[in-house]
């Protein structure tokens, strides 16, 4: 039988991807140098890859062209801890050059264009004054100074400059995915401008200024339940809409001389590409792609090519471009599974399932080709602000286990983005109550189908899909789980509300909720408080540099079960941290994970 690292990508892609002022050079990370990721470039006409970094502890994050086209900006952190700093290289390669150097710090590229339109200067933010706030940021790359723009803020992120450059839009994240404010900021050190109200809760991911300077692109579900893609005047904050479907608007383009505008729509989990002539108004036809999901969506400055990160459920992420002028969509890049067959791989099918309290629960069902009755295993997405999507999602996992006869469920519980500002906003400050319902829900469904072993049912996820497993196997005994996977789950509200890094504090506080104020609440709903009902046998692992969910989080669930001689396995990976990134410990993490659930779910 074919093992997860027949299911593995030959090379993997992170969500980093820029292009050149030229039009044709493009900048992505992959881990194709000894399984590590490392920043590397190419041309869209040729296929040709210079590798620019060659990190062994390090994984390049982020990366940025200099206008020039002469050298690239990028973050990398060291062993997952998420304290990233900043680097530049030449297009040569060669040595990178520290911007940064305080390890102590988080630092982050501004989240559009971090450098100014004369490319003397770079957005930026970091905690370096103090722990719990994140500052705004600017660095003369000519000479290495650095200054600190006038913007108030827990976590604030410069996002776009202004074709002057005498201004930036800033964004203040009161939450990570549901609330946020937005202004503008002078770059000569005067006052910020807040353009959105302080008692509105909306989301505002903003993008480039449109050419006048007078307004910026702006993706947002304020008024409404469904993220819109707008323009926002630069003085006033009015919004004017360019669309507005019922689907979220996900990412957004625009050429360097602001006509041609691209962006993304969420339709259902599965992503479409939409255009437009903003010199005449007039739509652009653009090709289908393929059914799955596209992310780092980065148009040319002249506006002829797109250029996307692209998954569907039985391929791996890849890069792809679309030839706007010719209409035509074709790969960049073409990484495989290392041995499994394509050809034996199953398309999921959307379904939606009720919950006791009359919602519809969307998900993603992986039926296994084989015949007679099938275990199954419930999948719970991390977040909880996120959304399963169709995708070759964790490298294959799902295909690894349907192709040794186990069924996957990846339902989309209330919580999770995609359905609604009110869908995704009902799991905040209610971790494991009408969402452990959900999936209570969706083992019912998962037993209502005649395929599906009813004494086989397993739950696996990670970070608050972690929480959900141990939430499962100790709230929800009753349900007779053949196993869980836990990874990097909490599993105690309060440590961790408590150890959370010092910018996330009012992150967690409206999330999740006050540790000190709130502490018999969330006590009360932590699988520790419960681990005692836990019967099914559980694997953890667990990066031990997870500045997210620290590892006292594990260790707390695993001392409970072992005192009371419950089966659990327990693997700590010295050199990782929150979201696995060695290829190496990605295999043996997967690979493990899929043995125990074939021995629990199969025979």
């Amino acid at each position: 039988m074919p093992s997860y690292r027949d299911y593995l990508p030959g090379i993997r892609f992170l969500p980093a991807l820029s292009i050149a002022s030229d039009n044709d050079q493009i900048a992505f990370v992959d881990d194709s140098d000894d399984g590590q990721f490392n920043l590397a470039v190419r041309r869209i006409s040729e296929n040709r890859t210079r590798r620019l970094t060659r990190y062994g502890d390090s994984a390049v994050r982020r990366v940025a062209w200099h206008p020039s086209g002469e050298w690239l900006l990028f973050t990398a952190d060291d062993n997952g801890n998420e304290l990233t700093q900043l680097y530049r290289v030449g297009t040569d390669g060669g040595e990178p050059l520290s911007l940064t150097n305080s390890p102590g710090v988080q630092y982050a590229l501004a989240l559009g264009d971090p450098f100014s339109p004369d490319g003397d200067s770079v957005a930026y933010c970091g905690n370096e004054r103090n722990p719990a706030d994140q500052d705004v940021l600017v660095l003369n790359t000519l000479t290495g100074d650095s200054r600190r723009l006038d913007v108030a803020g827990g976590r604030v992120f410069p996002c776009y400059w202004s074709p002057d450059g005498a201004r930036l839009t800033v964004s203040e994240w009161r939450t990570t995915n549901s609330d946020h404010l937005v202004y503008v900021v002078p770059t000569d050190g005067g006052p910020a401008t807040l353009l959105t109200p302080r008692d509105e809760v909306a989301t505002y991911w903003l993008g480039p200024w449109l050419p006048d300077g007078g307004s910026f692109l702006v993706l947002t579900n304020a008024g409404r339940q469904f993220t819109g893609l707008a323009r926002m005047d630069a003085g006033t904050g009015q919004l004017s809409w360019i669309d507005d479907p019922e689907w979220d608007v996900e990412e957004v383009s625009l050429s360097a001389d602001g006509r041609i505008l691209v962006w993304n729509v969420n339709v259902d989990g599965y992503s479409q590409l939409r255009a437009r002539d903003l010199a005449t108004g007039e739509d652009i036809a653009v090709p289908d792609l393929p059914g799955g999901t596209a992310t780092d969506l980065t148009i040319s400055p002249d506006g002829r090519s797109v250029v996307m990160r692209m998954s569907t459920p039985t391929r791996p992420w890849n890069l792809a471009v679309i030839d706007l002028d010719l209409g035509e969509f074709r790969w960049l890049s073409d990484a495989r599974p290392v041995a499994a067959d394509p050809r034996t791989f199953v398309e999921p099918t959307l379904i939606r399932y009720p919950t006791r309290d009359g919602q519809l629960v969307a998900g993603y069902l992986y039926r296994p080709m084989r015949e007679g009755q099938a275990g199954a295993l419930l999948m719970v997405h991390g977040g909880p602000a996120w959304q399963e999507r169709p995708g070759y999602q964790y490298d294959g996992f799902y295909q690894y286990l349907a192709g040794h006869g186990i069924a996957v469920l990846a339902p989309n519980v209330r919580g999770s983005l995609g359905y609604g500002r009110a869908y995704s906003d009902q799991v905040n400050r209610d971790w494991g109550g009408g969402d452990l319902l959900d999936l209570a829900d969706a083992v019912a469904f998962l037993r209502g189908l005649h395929w599906v072993d009813p004494a086989r049912i397993s739950v696996m996820g990670g970070s608050y899909g972690g929480f959900a497993v141990l939430s499962c196997l100790s709230r929800l005994p009753e349900l007779d789980w053949a196993a869980g996977v836990d990874i990097c789950g909490p599993s105690n509200l309060v440590t961790l509300a408590k150890a959370a890094p010092p910018t996330w504090k009012s992150l967690v506080t409206a999330v999740i909720g006050d540790p000190d104020a709130e502490a018999p609440r969330l006590l009360n709903r932590s699988p520790v408080t419960h681990a005692d009902q836990i019967r099914a046998p559980l694997l953890v692992i667990q990066g031990a540099n997870d500045p997210r969910v620290p590892k006292d989080e594990s260790d707390q669930i695993v001392a409970r079960l072992r005192d009371r001689g419950v089966e659990v396995q327990y693997e700590v990976f010295p050199d990782e941290g929150h979201s696995f990134i060695r290829r190496k410990n990605q295999e043996k993490a997967y690979s493990d994970a899929g043995e125990f659930l074939i021995k629990h779910l199969t025979g």
